[in-house]
């Protein structure tokens, strides 16, 4: 298959995937969790034990059901949701005790979304130090351009998400600074692996033509690609279908972003490296010319 050939196309249909989801993005805005924006979090003690499922189905009528339920010891339940008024918190407590029984109320307290807007703070430090970090390894492992067609890699991936989670309003919470990290290391680790294989081709085959080269290097780890991928979304396809509404969305938003982590690994970032060589090398023959 002709990897590089083609990257105009791979190009064009990343670009119609990622810049109406930002256009989105720009006009609808993030759907933020009560992580961001604050909210209620209302812990109760039933007399007998209760599943998180039969508190949602109650949650459901007050349209609360998607909202995170955590079952503790001593039959408590804590449900986080977003900002409501003392009636109803009655009335979602009424209709608890009319399905349930006694239910006592341990706590119910109004929390702001500072913690949320701290943990973003930390996560964009965080992925602004590994982005350079990363970039500065792969420049020196194996060479500059490689590590600017990786970084870029993992923009193109982060900026998908952002643009899927705008169309699809998932309600985000501080869990998504967690996917956005662990998909930076699963896309980067696929392209090392990509890399790799071109180094050690180009150091067998260095007047080999780049394009063949690459596409070459890049069928030669197609197997381990997709099979690491597969696994993965195998296993993720599992908690969604199993999982509970909490990790659901995480799920989702997990999958997504390992897949287009392993498109980006195969279709992106080598044909970027060959642009970026290409015109490294046209630069340094016209200096030679000029000097």
């Amino acid at each position: 298959m002709d990897f590089v050939g083609k990257r105009k196309i791979w190009f064009t249909i990343s670009l119609l995937l990622i810049i109406p989801g930002l256009i989105f993005c720009g006009i609808k805005g993030l759907n933020l969790g009560i992580d961001f924006t604050g909210g209620n979090i209302l812990e109760v003690q039933f007399g007998k034990n209760v599943s998180t499922g039969e508190v949602r189905s109650v949650l459901k009528d007050f349209g609360l059901e998607k909202n995170p339920v955590q079952s503790a010891e001593g039959n408590r339940i804590i449900i986080r949701t977003p900002s409501i008024d003392e009636e109803k918190s009655s009335e979602l407590i009424n209709a608890f005790e009319k399905k349930f029984g006694k239910v006592s109320i341990l706590r119910n307290e109004k929390v702001d979304g500072v913690v949320g807007k701290e943990i973003t703070n930390k996560g964009m430090i965080a992925l602004a130090i590994a982005s350079i970090l990363m970039l500065l390894y792969i420049a020196y492992r194996f060479e500059f351009n490689f590590g600017v067609a990786g970084v870029l890699a993992l923009l193109h991936d982060l900026l998908f998400i952002v643009a899927f989670v705008a169309i699809f309003r998932f309600e985000l919470g501080s869990s998504f600074i967690a996917v956005i990290l662990a998909i930076i290391g699963y896309s980067i680790n696929d392209t090392i692996v990509i890399f790799d294989r071109i180094r050690e081709n180009l150091k067998l085959q260095k007047k080999r033509d780049l394009n063949v080269l690459v596409n070459e290097s890049i069928q030669q780890t197609l197997a381990r690609s997709l099979n690491t991928t597969g696994t993965t979304c195998v296993t993720l396809l599992a908690l969604i279908l199993f999982g509970g509404e909490t990790t659901k969305v995480f799920a989702i938003l997990l999958l997504a972003g390992i897949l287009v982590g392993t498109y980006s690994s195969i279709f992106i970032a080598g044909p970027l490296w060959i642009i970026f060589k290409t015109m490294r090398e046209k630069r340094g023959k016209v200096q030679a010319q000029k000097a």
